[in-house]
């Protein structure tokens, strides 16, 4: 099973990062407003980030991290981004 960690910006500007094993049905949940707590009422959203990981703990791991950055180097991951 594949492990995605992923960056949404919100429709408020606010970046939301989480991880999934299924991106498309979680976008569409987070769109849905049955997401994330915090995504609820914050779309539409646009995808600006993804990766793959090997497995949960290291999509978990990654997650942490990528939420440990400032919104500045957040932002410059995005914009570096290539998916």
């Amino acid at each position: 099973m594949q492990w995605v960690v992923y960056i949404l910006k919100c429709a408020d500007n606010s970046l939301y990062t989480g991880i999934t094993n299924d991106l498309d049905a979680r976008i569409t949940a987070h769109s849905a407003g049955l997401g994330a707590k915090y995504t609820k009422g914050r779309g539409p959203f646009v995808l600006v980030y993804h990766e793959t990981c090997q497995d949960r703990s290291h999509a978990s791991q990654r997650e942490y991290a990528i939420k440990a950055l400032s919104r500045d180097v957040k932002l410059a991951l995005c914009a570096g981004y290539k998916g």
